[in-house]
C-alpha cells in the first residue's frame, strides 16, 4: 500500500468495488466509490491526490490499492482497516444508466497532516453514514481553517434513509464548502417538487461561492453566490457506454479547472472564488463537461488524462474556453 502523507488534495469517503449487473446478471466488477473516483480524475489531471477511505485487507481491497496506485493516488494510512471491502451493486438499465444497492461499512482512518492539505473533497455516503460521517465533518472543519472544501451529496437513497434524516448533515456540509456539486436527481429526492433553481439559490446563501447542478442530457446549471444570473452549460455529445462515475468525473474536472485558475487551495483562493466572474469560472465548467463526457463514453469510472482532453478540445474547441 502507498502510505505517503496527504498531499495537496485529500478526498475523504468510500472506496469500494462496483459489481455491474445487466438483466440480473453480473457483467463485470470495477473499483469505484465516489471520492476515490474524484481522486483518480484529479491525479490523472496532474493534481496530487490522496484517498482517505475504509476497505478490508482482502482481495477486493488489494484491487482498490492497485487501482489507486495505477492512477497515481496516494492512500491515507489505515484505510485498509475494515473487516471487509464494501461492495456497490450497479444495476444498469437498457440505456446504461445505473441504480445502486450497497453492502457497505464506513468509518474513517486516523488522519495525520490535515494542516498540509490544501483542498479537501468529500461527499456521498461517507458524509452521512455513521460513525464515519461525523469524523468527516471534523476533518472538513480542520482543513477549512487554512484550505478549501468541495462537497457532492451524491444521494444514495438505499443507505441514507429518508430526506429528513440527512438534510441537516447535507446542509451542514453545504455551509462549510466553497464548491457544491449535485445532480437534479439528488435535489428531487431531497426536496421533492422544488425547482432546481430554488434549491441552488438557497444553498448559495449558506456559504459556498459556487453551486453546480448536473442535469444529465440537459447539461448543467451553475450559480455564483454573488451573481444573480445562472449559467447553463451544454453537455458534451458522445456515444454513451454507461453513466458509472459520470458525476464524479464532472466533479474532478471542475476542481481541476478551479485549482488551475487559483480559485481553490487556500483561504485567499476561496476569497478570490467569492469575487470571481463567469469568465474566470467558465473554463473549469467546460473542463468538467469534457471529463464527464469522456467518462461516459467508456465502460466504468474512466478517469481521462489531459492528453485525452486535448484531443476532445481539438474536435470541439468550444469546450476549451
Amino acid at each position: 500500500m502507498n502510505t505517503e502523507v496527504p498531499t495537496q488534495v485529500l478526498c475523504l469517503g468510500e472506496a469500494l468495488v462496483d459489481v455491474v449487473m445487466r438483466g440480473g446478471e453480473v457483467t463485470g466488477e470495477h473499483v469505484g466509490g465516489s471520492p476515490l473516483n474524484v481522486a483518480c480524475v484529479l491525479s490523472r489531471l496532474d493534481h496530487p491526490a490522496t484517498i482517505g477511505a475504509w476497505w478490508g485487507a482482502d482481495e477486493r481491497g488489494h484491487r482498490i490499492e492497485a487501482h489507486a496506485a495505477e492512477h497515481g493516488v496516494a492512500v491515507a494510512p489505515g484505510s485498509n482497516g475494515a473487516e471487509k471491502t464494501s461492495v456497490a451493486y450497479a444495476h444498469l438499465d437498457a440505456e446504461g444508466r445505473a441504480d445502486y444497492e450497497f453492502d457497505l461499512d464506513w468509518a474513517l482512518p486516523a488522519l495525520d497532516g490535515l494542516d498540509r492539505v490544501a483542498h479537501l473533497h468529500t461527499g456521498s455516503i461517507a458524509a452521512t453514514l455513521e460513525p464515519g460521517g461525523s469524523q468527516v465533518v471534523e476533518a472538513v472543519r480542520a482543513v477549512r481553517e487554512h484550505g478549501t472544501i468541495s462537497y457532492d451529496p451524491n444521494i444514495r437513497p438505499a443507505l441514507m434513509g429518508s430526506p429528513v434524516e440527512v438534510q441537516l448533515r447535507i446542509e451542514e456540509l453545504v455551509g462549510l464548502a466553497d464548491v457544491v456539486k449535485a445532480s437534479d436527481e439528488d435535489l428531487e429526492w431531497l426536496f421533492p417538487g422544488t425547482p432546481v433553481e430554488d434549491v441552488m439559490r438557497r444553498w448559495a446563501t449558506m456559504g459556498p461561492s459556487l453551486v453546480v447542478v448536473t442535469r444529465g442530457p440537459w447539461g448543467a446549471y451553475a450559480l455564483l453566490a454573488h451573481n444573480r444570473d445562472m449559467l447553463h452549460v451544454d453537455q458534451m455529445t458522445v456515444k454513451l457506454a454507461d453513466t458509472v462515475g459520470a458525476g464524479d468525473s464532472f466533479m474532478g474536472g471542475l476542481l481541476s479547472g478551479l485549482l488551475d485558475a487559483g480559485l481553490l487551495g487556500t483561504r485567499e483562493a476561496s476569497e478570490a472564488l467569492g469575487r470571481a466572474t463567469w469568465d474566470q469560472v467558465q473554463p473549469a465548467l467546460h473542463r468538467a463537461v469534457s471529463t464527464s463526457g469522456l467518462t461516459v463514453s467508456h465502460a466504468g469510472a474512466h478517469a481521462p488524462t489531459r492528453e485525452e482532453l486535448a484531443v476532445a478540445h481539438e474536435k470541439d474547441p468550444s469546450l476549451a474556453s
